[in-house]
């Protein structure tokens, strides 16, 4: 019997693959035998590798869709084939709503949720044609479901993440399958500008019912899952990978009056 999660001789991108989240992303699939191909708008000092194997770069904004195509059309010369794209890159710097300029939040909507869809589409293009089909899963995250001051631009596309990721799934259906990861609070290189030091981060972590942040390499293995063998039944679905979510605040309120 086969492993599902062997990913020999598939051909995967990884927008935002070279750091953070897409750096965990990519290194769990090169650790599968996937072909990954990372794309950002500066390469990295050292590209995801795992077992002597290593992700090819492609320079790209993927806010611009002419360098969507341009990835699209490096990976097919150097594969043939895409069997996966996972929409990880994104992001936002924190931001009063009530000062932020039109130019910085059609930006940040840009980035979180224009560009996943766009890519998509190239993507799916190529997947449709292919026997096997395809692939894709967006990176969300518990912004969207949730409050999110600081960067209501961001919550709210990857909001919007999610419903596309359901009508995309829908259209595009036998043939290519879309699900969301909704993302917890990772840490990675940049997770003291969100949390502080170590003692910070120890702090958030103590919030969480899993008593710890997320690593990217948790996000990896559910990328790795939902676009393999063993999800062959689920599409337009939403993964939620927060350790528990948040413990509610009235808990530790009761607690400190009792006290």
């Amino acid at each position: 019997m086969s492993d599902p999660l062997d990913y020999s001789g598939k051909a995967v991108i990884v927008t935002g693959g070279g750091r953070g989240v897409g750096r965990g992303i990519s290194e769990r699939f090169l650790a599968a035998g996937a072909d990954v191909v990372i794309c950002g708008r500066n390469q990295p000092d050292a590209l995801p590798e795992k077992n002597g194997r290593q992700a090819l770069y492609c320079a790209a904004d993927v806010r611009d869709i002419e360098q969507i195509e341009r990835v699209v059309d490096f990976t097919m010369d150097h594969f043939a084939r895409l069997d996966v794209l996972i929409n990880n890159a994104g992001g936002a710097p924190e931001a009063d709503a009530a000062t932020a300029s039109p130019r910085f939040s059609e930006a940040i909507i840009r980035l979180n949720l224009l560009a996943p869809l766009n890519f998509s589409q190239k993507a799916n293009a190529v997947m449709q044609r292919q026997e096997a089909g395809g692939a894709i899963v967006n990176i969300a995250s518990v912004s969207a479901t949730r409050p999110s001051p600081g960067t209501a631009a961001y919550g709210a596309a990857k909001a919007g993440l999610l419903s596309l990721t359901q009508s995309l799934a829908v259209e595009w259906a036998p043939r290519v399958r879309i699900n969301a990861v909704t993302a917890g609070m990772i840490e990675t290189e940049l997770a003291y500008m969100h949390y502080g030091d170590a003692e910070g981060l120890a702090a958030v972590a103590a919030t969480v019912p899993l008593e710890r942040m997320g690593a990217p390499g948790d996000v990896g293995d559910a990328c790795l899952f939902l676009a393999s063998p063993l999800a062959s039944y689920v599409s337009g679905a939403n993964l939620l990978m927060h350790g528990g979510g948040e413990k509610p605040a009235f808990l530790s309120a009761a607690k400190n009056t009792s006290a």
